[in-house]
């Protein structure tokens, strides 16, 4: 595998690398622009689901743009939708920009997360597909890391003698310096050569065939060439599926499995906890700045978990992963419920004394009062203080008042996102990828995958409505309990599909 190969790769994936970091970015900047515009839990649920949503519509016509105007050509527009959702969201001025600047954002991530990997596939040969398609997870991964990293330095710098990062701004910084790699994205984007199938699909031969001797030399054209033609030709069979046919007697199994891990990955609530990481943690009462440093913990975790996933996929088999995966996950979930269930909260006259920028004489009546309940606690901290003024000072109150086993709590929401990180995460792609006949492949993983982002945007939008009425144990019980629930469904479902060709797994899994 060439060096050029593997940076043409890395180029064109630096899109979910974006995507990463606009999903890690988002769980900082609620704690300070969620108090600036006084959000209600519905409107705080949309700024950070709203992406999402785009990108789910997004989904649906990007990869049939592409195939008119050319996949380099979009992505080019996605770099630059990036560059001024990030713009955008860093000067907006009301709830309504903020939302619909980062809704820009989605479209731009929706098209990546599409067009990335399928520029990947059409560039690489079959022996390195699978590695070079790879380097996207890991570039998303990547994303989430530096997005932490960065909101960290971000809040550690936001001090009171500081004037540039106020409670005000630093927010504005947070989404702002998106900015840096998604322009860098831009650049490196116009370096990159055209997809050689797409050239060779729309007539464009002998530039297709100049680009392949570029990338992989003289020896491997003529193969590669082949390989197009006949690709090409599964493809004009396969154009004329639709949805209806997925429905058959012979596909209703693969469906169904498809289906169940699709659905599975999100709504055991991993995108609830990485936009919402920093909100997480500060309901553990460790404060805010032990909450930003705990979410650079939470994506080392994934970095290195997803390079786990990546070394066994191929050695334990995809079957083994992803139910030990969903056993961890169900175990965590149940962890975190059982240590939210567990804590009380009381905040004592020298506590309240304490807090800064909050009003003590409208605490003082609370004094040495026990909570057991969450809900209880923060709904009457909200009555006394107001919700715009006890949103600024949730951390503050929440570490003076908060007794529980933080340690617990933070192992379980690690454990999560392990377990999560070498099996729902990268090996649902892989599945997905080997589960359905060609004529049917494509079809189906672009119902899945909008079924996927559906959920997504779900989870996303009602997670902050659900711990402000079922509070903190509820809220990862149902989780955790969903999570045990698709455990015994998988073990009863799931199939293997580790070193059988796609003619062998299309023999055992299509009901004839």
């Amino acid at each position: 595998m060439s060096k050029k190969l593997t940076l043409i790769a890395f180029v064109v994936s630096l899109g979910g690398f974006l995507f990463g970091f606009d999903a890690g970015i988002i769980s900082g900047v609620m704690s300070y622009a969620g108090p600036e515009f006084d959000l209600n839990d519905l409107q705080s649920g949309w700024v950070v689901s709203s992406p999402s949503f785009s990108a789910m519509i997004a989904m649906l016509f990007s990869g049939r743009l592409s195939d008119i105007v050319g996949r380099k050509k979009i992505l080019i527009y996605v770099a630059f939708l990036y560059a001024l959702s990030a713009i955008l969201s860093a000067y907006a001025s009301s709830y309504e920009m903020l939302y619909i600047a980062r809704m820009i954002g989605g479209v731009a991530f929706g098209a990546a997360l599409i067009l990335a990997p399928t520029y990947i596939a059409e560039i690489s040969t079959s022996e390195n597909r699978g590695k070079l398609v790879s380097i996207q997870q890991l570039n998303i991964v990547l994303g989430f890391f530096a997005a932490f990293l960065s909101n960290y330095f971000f809040n550690k710098y936001n001090t009171p003698g500081n004037t540039l990062f106020t409670d005000e701004s630093v927010w504005r910084w947070m989404l702002g310096v998106e900015f840096f790699p998604a322009i860098l994205y831009f650049i490196c984007l116009f370096l990159i050569p055209k997809s050689p199938r797409w050239l060779y699909a729309n007539g464009k031969k002998e530039e297709a065939k100049t680009i392949l001797i570029e990338i992989h030399g003289q020896e491997h054209t003529d193969i590669e060439i082949a390989a197009i033609e006949k690709n090409l030709k599964v493809e004009e069979i396969s154009s004329k599926v639709q949805i209806k046919d997925l429905l058959k007697p012979a596909l209703r199994f693969i469906l169904i499995v498809g289906l169940v891990i699709g659905v599975l990955q999100q709504i055991t609530g991993i995108n609830a906890v990485y936009f919402y990481a920093t909100s997480i943690f500060k309901q553990t009462g460790i404060g805010t700045d032990a909450a930003f440093s705990s979410g650079v913990l939470l994506s080392t975790i994934t970095v290195i978990f997803t390079f786990v996933a990546i070394f066994l996929i191929d050695r334990m088999g995809r079957r083994p992963l992803l139910l030990v995966g969903i056993a961890g996950i169900s175990i965590s979930l149940l962890l975190c419920a059982y240590g939210f269930n567990q804590a009380t909260y009381q905040l004592t006259t020298s506590e309240i004394s304490a807090l800064e920028n909050v009003d003590a004489n409208l605490l003082q009546p609370f004094a040495d009062k026990t909570y057991t309940s969450d809900l209880d606690f923060k709904n009457e901290m909200k009555s006394a203080l107001g919700s715009q003024v006890y949103a600024k000072n949730e951390g503050a109150i929440l570490e003076a008042a908060t007794n529980i086993n933080a340690t617990l709590v933070l192992f379980g929401i690690l454990g999560f996102i392990a377990c999560f990180a070498f099996s729902l995460g990268p090996v649902m792609w892989v599945m997905l990828s080997e589960l359905y006949p060609i004529k049917y492949r494509g079809l189906a993983i672009g119902v899945i995958g909008f079924i996927n982002s559906f959920v997504s945007w779900v989870v996303q939008q009602v997670f902050p409505w659900e711990l402000s009425n079922f509070g903190n144990g509820l809220t990862f019980l149902i989780f955790g309990l969903i999570a045990t629930v698709g455990f015994f469904i998988l073990l009863k479902i799931l199939p293997e599909t580790k070193g059988k060709s796609l003619e062998e797994l299309e023999m055992e899994l299509v009901r004839k």
